[in-house]
């Protein structure tokens, strides 16, 4: 298997749902750019979640920090397949730094979190999700504005502190809210080339709903969100 079917099965079983929505970038090579990107989001969390205790989680996300700056330097980086996969297209496609220490920074102060507040649940969002859409639509087109896609990757955001329990429905509903409206009319500044980059908060309207559709039903809202260019 090539290492990039390999990167594409890792994200299909690791976030099945961001997997869904890179269906629908239609250039091959942008489609494995953001799988790369949607990966290194999947090993944050995956750190982060499995650490026994909050020093082991923060060495294992400092170990993807340094990564980073591997990956500044210019020359090679660790021997991993997300590492290596990640320098090529932060180098090809000069993805910014900060975004990208952002989504680290971000995993880290949820360390040790027992039950978020909404202010705390939307700054995770933000530097995490709201990031990793920032830098899917740079991939995507980097002549549409990035920051657009950034409250569809919040309203995305929030929707993971809810399923991941860190936070109650009737915290996360009224920020969730908010994010999906202003991510809806941010998102029509995306060209039809970037819009996939803030699909992932179409699925996060079931979690406002607090319903877990099947696959079936997750393709068909996503392909309608596609076609009309709205999430």
């Amino acid at each position: 298997m090539a290492e990039g079917e390999d990167l594409d099965a890792r994200l299909r079983q690791a976030d099945p749902d961001r997997w869904l929505t890179s269906r629908f970038v239609a250039d091959p090579a942008a489609r494995a750019d953001l799988v790369v990107l949607y990966a290194f989001d999947a090993e944050l969390a995956r750190a982060r979640r499995i650490a026994s205790q909050p020093l082991i989680g923060e060495i294992r996300l400092t170990w993807w920090r340094e990564v980073l700056d591997e990956i500044d330097a210019g020359g090679l980086v660790r021997r991993h397949p997300v590492a290596e996969a990640l320098a090529e297209v932060v180098r090809r496609r000069r993805l910014e730094r900060q975004a990208l220490e952002a989504m680290i920074d971000g995993q880290i102060e949820l360390l040790g979190a027992a039950i978020l507040s909404a202010a705390e649940a939307v700054a995770f969002a933000d530097a995490v999700e709201g990031s990793a859409a920032r830098l899917a639509a740079a991939i995507l087109d980097p002549a549409s504005p990035p920051e657009a896609a950034g409250p569809a990757g919040r309203a995305w955001g929030l929707a993971l502190v809810f399923r991941a329990g860190l936070a109650p429905a009737d915290t996360i509903r009224p920020p969730l809210r908010a994010a999906l409206a202003e991510g809806r009319t941010a998102a029509r500044r995306l060209s039809v080339s970037a819009f996939p980059a803030a699909l992932p908060a179409r699925l996060a309207r079931y979690d406002l709903l607090d319903r877990t559709p099947d696959t079936l039903e997750k393709q068909l809202s996503l392909v309608l969100a596609a076609v009309r260019g709205r999430i």
